[in-house]
């Protein structure tokens, strides 16, 4: 049986270094991206590893196209904002819950907008054995550009569609995605400001947030993700004002 509870509850917090010089980095889970027949789509980053202090992120794609973040964390400018801001019509702080109501079944709660959302995770005999090689293959491997594509077709023939893991983000940060173990979200349900956002759906077209592409279909990633630093003066600035922010998330923030 899949049991992400036991893995993904209580990670402790750690301000860390990227794994590469001058480079800034997340580690972590969450749902890559889930559309919705609906037209929306979700997304869900938990990041309590990264170079500043962790946070939670709630992400939202309305039908027309608008993308909104909601942070729960100290700071917007070193959560997911600090790189997918300028493509959003939406950035602010909300209450992100977390609850694991079965081994591989999560329950997210948001205060403001307000939703309520439960998924499944699975996975198959596939999967299962793509992430065990995944998961024992060093983080050098993930440098070589012809290896990240590499990566990308093999998420297209698990259908994923056109994703990549490498490129500019909207914030112009050049950074590379590296999920180390992903499993299929194929079982969800979402209620936001009581509308119910449908049934997930596999799309034929990538959910794009900028020019940076998500899964066209349901997914929870596990793994990390750098960013070569775009200003060492503010990157070291940053660094030293968040020093003290080393608890994770809690209800209630900001």
């Amino acid at each position: 049986m899949l049991d992400l509870s036991s893995a993904l509850s209580d990670i402790p917090p750690l301000r860390g270094q990227a794994p590469w010089p001058r480079h800034e980095y997340v580690k972590g889970w969450g749902v890559f991206g889930l559309p919705f027949d609906s037209g929306h789509v979700l997304a869900l980053r938990v990041f309590p590893e990264n170079s500043f202090g962790p946070y939670r992120t709630l992400w939202h794609r309305t039908p027309n196209g608008s993308w909104s973040i909601h942070v729960d964390g100290p700071h917007l400018h070193t959560a997911c904002p600090r790189y997918y801001g300028p493509a959003c019509d939406h950035t602010g702080y909300a209450r992100i819950g977390l609850t694991w109501t079965g081994p591989a079944t999560l329950r997210v709660t948001m205060d403001s907008p307000a939703l309520d959302w439960t998924l499944t995770a699975s996975t198959t005999r596939l999967l299962t054995f793509l992430n065990a090689i995944s998961g024992a293959l060093p983080l050098a491997t993930w440098r070589p550009r012809p290896l990240v594509r590499a990566r990308e077709r093999l998420a297209r023939a698990l259908g994923m569609g056109d994703l990549q893991l490498s490129g500019t983000m909207p914030s112009g940060h050049t950074g590379t995605l590296m999920p180390q173990r992903m499993y299929f979200v194929d079982d969800a349900h979402a209620l936001l400001d009581d509308t119910d956002l449908g049934r997930p759906v596999q799309l034929t077209e990538n959910p794009r947030i900028g020019d940076v592409s998500l899964p066209s279909r349901g997914v929870l990633a596990i793994g990390q993700a750098t960013w070569e630093i775009l200003d060492p003066a503010e990157y070291e600035r940053t660094r030293l004002e968040t020093a003290q922010d080393l608890a994770l998330p809690r209800e209630g923030s900001p």
